[in-house]
């Protein structure tokens, strides 16, 4: 009896049912469906306000990172710049004393910090000669 009256509140909740419902207790269904609707928007309330205060404090976390991050960086490129410096002084001196006493002054010199243009090509296919040098070689 128990199931059966739960089992007709769960439909009456739900909108159905209602026929042989009186004025009064229409009245209470109607007031426990505003207490229950209140309580359920109370706890999505908090559950959004709660995931808020989290984001926002992940935010400032990531936000204070990334500003380490950014002064790392620049002490880095002061320290990538000064050492660049000490390389383009110390090749200078040693161009200047390396290559001097060549007579044709044939130097082939190469920027270490100028950019490379590198691309990926398929291999080429090696000839049978080729490929038994490399086997007896390895």
């Amino acid at each position: 009896m128990i199931k059966i009256l739960q089992s007709d509140a769960c439909r009456q909740l739900m909108g159905e049912q209602l026929s042989g419902l009186s004025v009064t207790n229409l009245q209470n269904l109607e007031n426990q469906l505003e207490m229950s609707l209140k309580t359920v928007r109370a706890k999505k309330k908090q559950i959004f306000s709660d995931r808020i205060k989290e984001l926002n404090l992940k935010g400032n976390v990531m936000h204070q990172e990334n500003i380490e991050l950014h002064k790392n960086i620049s002490l880095l490129l002061q320290e990538n710049n000064a050492l660049k410096e000490k390389v383009h002084k110390a090749s200078d001196v040693s161009e200047g004393n390396q290559y001097s006493h060549d007579p044709l002054n044939r130097a082939i010199v190469h920027d270490v910090f100028a950019p490379s243009n590198l691309q990926l090509s398929q291999p080429q296919p090696q000839s049978r000669e080729a490929s038994l040098e490399a086997i007896h070689l390895g």
